[in-house]
């Protein structure tokens, strides 16, 4: 049961876009197809820490241009 919760509900739709666009660079084509559970659980934690990572290396460079 995932307890995560959306802060900024209008986020949704460009975070979802964002994890197929890692999922694709990490070769997992029509990842919103594939059946999560079949997945090892070290792909889906690819994507979540590959997501985390472009979010931050994105913080990071608004901040610098403040």
């Amino acid at each position: 049961m995932a307890n995560n919760k959306i802060i900024v509900p209008e986020a949704r739709q460009a975070l979802d876009q964002l994890k197929l666009e890692i999922a694709n660079e990490l070769g997992l084509n029509n990842y919103n197809s594939i059946d999560k559970g079949e997945l090892p659980s070290r792909m889906n934690g690819y994507v979540g820490g590959y997501m985390v990572k472009r979010l931050v290396e994105t913080a990071q460079k608004q901040m610098v241009n403040k």
